[in-house]
């Protein structure tokens, strides 16, 4: 049987990696969702209306979800 101790350290550690996760996924979302509203204005030609709106939508939803992950940690 393995005996692992819990620490404060370790509890840090943790929500870093959290926060990180977070952080990467925020900027992969905003890069993939500007990509895609670029392409969008390229077949419209709507110069940067859908790359500018996706990229503000895909901010707010992932720090929606930051906040509810963290609600939901809190608690």
């Amino acid at each position: 049987m393995l005996i692992t101790k819990t620490t404060k350290n370790t509890a840090t550690y943790s929500s870093t990696l959290v926060l990180s996760a977070w952080s990467f996924a925020m900027v992969i979302s905003s890069f993939v969702f500007m990509y895609v509203g670029y392409l969008i204005d390229e077949l419209l030609n709507t110069s940067p209306n859908f790359m500018l709106g996706l990229f503000v939508l895909a901010i707010f939803l992932c720090v929606g979800r930051l906040y509810r992950d963290a609600w939901i940690r809190r608690g």
